[in-house]
Parts: C-alpha cells; structure tokens; sequence
C-alpha cells in the first residue's frame, strides 16, 4: 500500500475493488472532511489514516493503491469529520 491516496472516483459509494486499487466514495452533506482509517488485521489497531483527497459535490472519495494481493483482508473504517449539531 502507498502513504498516499489518489483522487479516485465519486462512484459508486462504499469501498469498490478495481484494478488499480480500492475505490472509496462517501456520501456526506455536513462533513468537512473524511479520512480513511486502516486497521491491522485483528482491527485492534490502527496502522495508517489517510484523508479522502478529493470532493465532488457532496461525495468524499480516493483510491487506496494496493499490492498484487488486491487488498484482501484489508480492514478499514471511516472518520468524519465537521460541525457536530445534535439538537
């Protein structure tokens, strides 16, 4: 894997397999920002945290360049971040 993500696509949502590497877009009106949190294979801990590098209208998205394995197991989450208005 690389220390950074390239720009990627804004389609389709969610975490997509390509031939160059996992695709992910996120829908977020209210979000500032979303970053890609990269976990060890039990997801006890984490091992890398990249913010998504691109917006188009209200999806976050980058590509996560991976090895010959295709990322298999690979175990993520997402963070956002922005105004937090609970009321």
């Amino acid at each position: 894997m690389t220390d950074r993500l390239l720009p990627g696509l804004p389609w389709p949502l969610g975490a997509t397999l390509t031939p160059e590497g996992v695709n992910v877009a996120v829908f977020s009106a209210h979000a500032t920002r979303i970053e890609l949190c990269l976990f060890d294979a039990t997801g006890r801990r984490e091992i890398a945290r990249h913010d998504l590098p691109e917006r188009s209208d209200e999806v976050f998205h980058g590509l996560l360049p991976v090895g010959p394995d295709g990322g298999a197991g690979v175990v993520y989450g997402l963070r956002a971040h922005g105004p937090w208005r609970p009321e």
